[in-house]
């Protein structure tokens, strides 16, 4: 398996924590240069300082389009190309239905779906004039299946990601670009502890055929995989890394 990027340009979303952070830290030691996108210039700047001398600080609001494509005007222009995009950045609650206000409903799609559309948007220009690029969209079990922590919100833009997915493999393939999506199920990040204890992720995960939770790194060796050499013929797909959970 050809995971040696080195020369390639990588641009995560949500890099500061979980998978985006272990995804961050895998292409570097792979030799990948890599833009790491948080909210805000400090952390973006602290981030790029702790992974080291080949991670750049892309600070922004991914859910507006001009700053979108403003970071990738900015890469582009640093780099001289860039060949990988990870749409990881995500949000999630455990709010009810019938709870859910119509402003969370909101913030949680333009960030988990509406900001991948832009991103990828934004990047193809570049990945076009290489006649190369890959694409790699963090779905969710909720995607394939439902959430077993978010709510409705949660699972519907997750959802949403597989059908920009294939869509957006269906009309880029033509230019060297593939796009696909990994499905993770519960894994040990921030973002799970947020809306569960302890105690009931231990109850749940003894449930999975491989019972345990996932670890961030098994998520990243899978997504460097899609962005390497050895998957240029695979597009349009979502693969998923759950510990057997979606058969249950």
């Amino acid at each position: 398996m050809a995971q040696d990027f080195a020369g390639r340009v990588v641009m995560i979303t949500g890099a500061a924590r979980g998978l985006g952070r272990a995804t961050a830290e895998r292409f570097l030691s792979h030799g990948a240069h890599v833009a790491v996108n948080v909210r805000t210039q400090d952390r973006a700047e602290a981030l790029a300082r702790e992974l080291g001398s080949n991670s750049h600080p892309a600070p922004g609001n991914i859910r507006d389009s001009k700053v979108v494509r403003g970071l990738v005007s900015e890469i582009v222009e640093r780099s001289g190309r860039l060949d990988v995009l990870i749409n990881n950045a995500a949000i999630a609650s455990a709010t009810r239905f019938e709870q859910l206000s119509e402003d969370e409903w909101r913030a949680t799609v333009d960030t988990n779906l509406t900001a991948a559309f832009l991103c990828i948007q934004a990047v193809v220009p570049a990945m076009k004039t290489q006649s190369y690029g890959r694409i790699i969209n963090v779905s969710s079990l909720a995607g394939r299946s439902v959430s077993t922590l978010g709510g409705a919100h949660y699972t519907a833009s997750k959802a949403g990601m597989l059908g920009l997915t294939r869509a957006a493999a269906k009309e880029l393939g033509l230019y060297g670009i593939t796009v696909n999506a990994v499905c993770p199920g519960l894994f040990d990040t921030e973002l799970t502890h947020a809306n569960a204890t302890q105690e009931r992720l231990e109850a749940v995960s003894q449930n999975f055929p491989v019972a345990r939770l996932g670890k961030p790194e098994e998520v990243a060796d899978l997504i460097c995989f899609l962005a390497s050499e050895s998957a240029g013929y695979i597009t349009g797909a979502s693969f998923d890394i759950n510990g057997g959970s979606l058969m249950i």
